[in-house]
């Protein structure tokens, strides 16, 4: 099944988030980005707890800032950024193999400048109730590996 997806969090700051985007990646078989500065060690007590025993087999890749983690891609890997402000729905969305899916931090979600400036590929998630101003950062990251693979095939 590996259809080669990425899960990047850029500055996460809640270690049990990323745990459990963490425990996502391994059973889908996704390699999981984690864009520095982190709000928390990688060794905190709570990120292991949420990824459990599995952090250890884990594919994981650390950048130092967002600019060495778009350094480090091709140019043409497709890219599908995601934020509560975007106008496109997920459903808009056709992936492709080797997607990288890019998240922002909890409390802040991805800058204005990033989304503007790659607007064509900023998604939502749709939320029909309005009280609710965005999904828990794990949540989001499910739906969107899940709906990547429900397109890709399994």
């Amino acid at each position: 099944m590996p259809h080669n997806l990425s899960v990047v969090l850029v500055t996460p700051e809640i270690p049990t988030n990323t745990g459990s985007i963490g425990r996502l990646c391994l059973a889908t078989n996704s390699t999981l980005h984690l864009v520095e500065p982190l709000g928390f060690e990688i060794n905190d007590s709570r990120l292991k707890r949420a990824g459990l025993d599995y952090w250890k087999h884990l594919q994981i890749v650390r950048h130092k800032s967002l600019e060495h983690f778009f350094q480090s891609i091709s140019q043409k890997a497709p890219m599908v950024f995601f934020s509560t402000k975007a106008k496109s729905s997920i459903f808009d969305q056709k992936f492709e193999e080797g997607s990288y899916l890019i998240f922002g931090c909890e409390t802040k979600g991805l800058g204005e400048e990033l989304i503007s400036k790659f607007s064509e590929y900023t998604f939502r998630i749709p939320q029909y109730d309005n009280r609710v101003r965005s999904l828990n950062l794990a949540n989001a990251a499910s739906i969107a590996v899940y709906e990547a693979i429900r397109q890709l095939g399994p």
